[in-house]
């Protein structure tokens, strides 16, 4: 059996783990299983820029962040769809694909396995919002990555009497926030699943204020104020029609400044969240899933993912993840709201 391997969508800590936690597995306990990389996601599927993967080019890949197989956004229907994906597999001989995405990638996933394509999938998204799992690798890193940050912006904000802003990852869920925010000690943590006013906000930097503390504000790139029916967002749309977010720190630094009178600071932490070294959960997670994902291949589960359930290791449908977004309780934010101001 050969199988091609496929990351998709924003990168991610521990893709790589994942990876080599599946070759291995694969070719160590099976001697009827190939491996092929196919580069840049769907995009390397639909135009065939495929290569061999092996253990040469999976030794010590578990600890590098990032994916030696490349990702992209592309959107396989917009490039051939089906038969085109079909085309492609049939000529290179690969009888089954693991795609490790997000919820737009297991989306593709399911239309292609719907086709009658053999498909599995591993989940992947920093955000932690896929309802399927209990958690997703690279989550854990970025969290970390954040709570460095803010440490970091603390020690600033402190020697110069400033409120800072420290803007996160969060499209539709706030957990990196929320996490990150409590970890950091935050005196507001703003996310997407709960709109705030800028009085709200405000109150929240003047009690901190009045205490001789320096306000840090953590605030999810989704975060929509009360007064707002869309996050902010001046990028455009991604390749499956998604507004590009960010930039909401920026826009409410020089409100709580000019509101409260205390010089404000943003720093939106973006894309280092998803960068550098996974953490060890993560690598854990990551290869536990690789692995994991190999059973599936052969028990034929097409259609099927692996997923996260307390410690254990799961098979779901693509379905669990899609549809509905695995949100901040609203008593999650209350047990951090007590910490607030």
């Amino acid at each position: 059996m050969k199988i091609g391997i496929l990351t998709s969508g924003g990168d991610c800590p521990g893709l790589n783990a994942v990876i080599r936690g599946a070759v291995l597995k694969g070719i160590t306990q099976h001697d009827d299983i190939e491996f092929v990389g196919i580069k840049d996601g769907w995009k390397g599927l639909v135009e065939a820029d495929i290569h061999p993967l092996g253990r040469p080019q999976v030794m010590g890949i578990s600890k590098q962040g990032g994916t030696i197989l490349g990702t992209s956004r592309t959107n396989p229907f917009e490039y051939g769809g089906v038969p085109r994906v079909k085309e492609v597999m049939s000529d290179q001989g690969i009888d089954a694909i693991v795609a490790i995405g997000g919820e737009g990638t297991l989306a593709a996933a399911k239309r292609l396995t719907d086709e009658g394509i053999q498909i599995v999938g591993v989940p992947k998204t920093v955000d932690n919002d896929l309802s399927a799992t209990d958690y997703t690798f690279g989550f854990d890193t970025a969290v970390e990555i954040a709570t460095e940050a803010m440490d970091r912006l603390r020690t600033t904000g402190d020697s110069h009497g400033r409120c800072m802003v420290a803007e996160v990852m969060g499209r539709h869920v706030g957990w990196i926030a929320l996490h990150s925010g409590m970890a950091a000690g935050a005196h507001a943590i703003l996310i997407p699943e709960r709109k705030t006013s800028m009085d709200e906000i405000c109150g929240w930097v003047d009690s901190a204020r009045s205490r001789g503390r320096a306000p840090l504000i953590v605030v999810a790139e989704g975060f929509k104020l009360d007064v707002m029916d869309d996050a902010h967002s001046e990028r455009g749309l991604d390749a499956f029609g998604r507004p590009r977010l960010g930039g909401i720190g920026d826009m409410l630094a020089p409100e709580i400044e000019e509101r409260t009178g205390i010089e404000t600071r943003a720093t939106t932490l973006g894309h280092i969240q998803r960068g550098g070294t996974p953490t060890a959960y993560d690598r854990v997670l990551a290869t536990r899933y690789g692995m994991a994902v190999i059973d599936v291949v052969l028990e034929e589960q097409w259609g099927k993912m692996v997923a996260l359930r307390g410690t254990q290791i799961v098979t779901v449908p693509f379905e669990d993840a899609l549809g509905r977004l695995k949100t901040v309780p609203q008593s999650r934010y209350d047990e951090a709201a007590i910490l607030f101001g």
